[in-house]
């Protein structure tokens, strides 16, 4: 690493939303909506439709632009879903939040094609596959056709591998062999519009997570804008004893370091207080 430059790239960057250009200069929040019963932090609390619409209706008076809806947990030891399923936990929630908050982006979580078509059907504007297309071989063919951006996340190759702590070279040099491969296949399937998420809380040890906290900016050398996910994440409470929901003042430091070395997108539980964060941090 001793190599790089490593002075950090505060490029600014966009996506095309459904032809709508969204700016990433100014960090974005995205909201985390779980319709899943056992998620790690907050499992059942919003997989009633009243609830999930109250969530939004929260999360974006607190300052969310983006609403990520996943229908499937990803914790270690999670019930495995088909596309069936959360297409049918999905319901209509969708187009509903579409419909009462036009303004706000919808990103939909999952690692299946078919949910992507039908959430193209209810009107999400982003995919965030945490699969990176390795559970379904159709994921970027079909995101290339829906002509979506699409959040590409680091992740072991297999689902029943996802979370075993398999890295043991140097684990930048990992990620960016890792999104250097993958950016070609996307390109190839003329997907030019991404961002790429490190995958905080997926198959890295404590001590490689905080490595990737430290360089985020030599992922893929800043030519990407990226995705921070580190809300509620085991590598962050575990090892203070604490509980998921109990760290937030050391979550919103780590916000604040990501924020200085150029992350564009913050996708968190606790929007107001992130809010704050990005606040601070363009104001200083």
């Amino acid at each position: 690493m001793n190599a790089i430059n490593r002075t950090p790239n505060h490029s600014s960057f966009s996506m095309n939303c459904r032809g709508k250009l969204t700016d990433l200069s100014t960090p974005l929040i995205m909201g985390i909506l779980n319709l899943t019963p056992d998620s790690f932090s907050d499992g059942g609390k919003f997989n009633s439709e009243k609830n999930a619409l109250l969530q939004v209706e929260k999360m974006i008076s607190d300052g969310a632009a983006i609403i990520d809806i996943g229908a499937q947990s990803t914790r270690p030891n999670a019930e495995f879903l088909s596309a069936e399923s959360e297409i049918s936990r999905l319901g209509s929630l969708i187009s509903k939040i579409k419909k009462q908050f036009p303004e706000t982006l919808i990103s939909l979580d999952t690692f299946y094609a078919e949910v992507v078509q039908f959430g193209c059907k209810e009107g999400i504007d982003i995919v965030n596959d945490i699969s990176g297309g390795n559970f379904d071989k159709k994921m970027f063919e079909t995101v290339g056709k829906k002509a979506l951006p699409y959040i590409l996340m680091h992740v072991n190759p297999t689902y029943q591998s996802m979370h075993q702590k398999l890295i043991d070279s140097d684990i930048i040099l990992n990620l960016n062999e890792y999104f250097s491969e993958k950016i070609l296949e996307l390109e190839a399937f003329a997907i030019n519009d991404f961002i790429l998420d490190p995958g905080f809380g997926f198959g890295k040890t404590v001590e490689q997570q905080h490595q990737l906290l430290n360089e985020i900016e030599f992922i893929n050398f800043g030519k990407n804008p990226l995705l921070i996910g580190i809300s509620r994440k085991s590598f962050i409470y575990k090892p203070l004893g604490k509980k998921p929901t109990e760290i937030i003042e050391e979550t919103q430091k780590l916000h604040l370091k990501v924020l200085e070395k150029g992350a564009k997108i913050l996708r968190v539980h606790d929007v107001a207080e992130t809010k704050k964060t990005i606040n601070i941090f363009l104001n200083r």
